[in-house]
């Protein structure tokens, strides 16, 4: 049988396509050399896992809970001295979240039940975006004061680790409940004798 010659390819490599060494090497260099690259554009972005590790813990309980200025997904405002002296509920939830969709309907109806004896609440969204929060608030018809939480905002006011979390500031400023993970219905029932 007589031997086939190897003629360098200068297409694409494919299927068919017989590479000779010096092929291979000159790839190989220009792999070397594309690795040894800083290209911002190639970097990945930070995994929600990274930064669910890097999140602090649930605050503690008698600490002075302030929750910062934030627009909500309504279109208004939240001033924290509009809460102060006030019992404040913070919610922070997502769209995506299994344990916060068995948990918001409680939410909702403990804010409905609670609003008039003065009961403030925030819910906080982690949505991508804000437009996903909306939308979501809309389909089921949930009433409770919202905004969504954007990444800059959180640098002021960091998400616990976990989903949903529940913290809930006395009339005195301090946290009286810290909750994560989903809280069942006679538990967010139970909050309102907290108000």
């Amino acid at each position: 049988m007589k031997p086939q010659a190897i003629v360098p390819s200068t297409s694409p490599v494919n299927a068919n396509s017989r590479w000779t060494r010096r092929d291979w090497l000159r790839a190989g260099g220009a792999a070397s050399l594309l690795a040894g690259m800083r290209l911002p554009a190639l970097a990945q972005p930070v995994s929600a896992a990274a930064e669910e590790a890097k999140a602090p813990p649930l605050p503690a309980l008698g600490s002075l809970l302030n929750l910062p200025r934030i627009n909500l997904l309504d279109g208004s405002v939240y001033e924290p001295a509009a809460s102060a002296g006030k019992p404040l509920l913070v919610y922070w939830w997502s769209s995506t979240c299994p344990f916060c969709a068995l948990q918001s309907p409680s939410m909702d109806q403990l804010w409905q039940s609670q609003k008039a004896r003065g009961l403030q609440m925030v819910a906080l969204s982690i949505d991508k975006k804000p437009e996903d929060a909306v939308a979501y608030l809309k389909k089921k018809g949930y009433s409770f004061p919202a905004a969504w939480a954007s990444p800059d905002w959180r640098k002021t006011f960091p998400k616990p680790r976990g989903l949903p979390i529940t913290l809930l500031r006395g009339r005195d400023g301090k946290l009286i409940l810290a909750e994560k993970g989903q809280m069942f219905a006679e538990d967010v029932e139970a909050i309102a004798a907290l108000v």
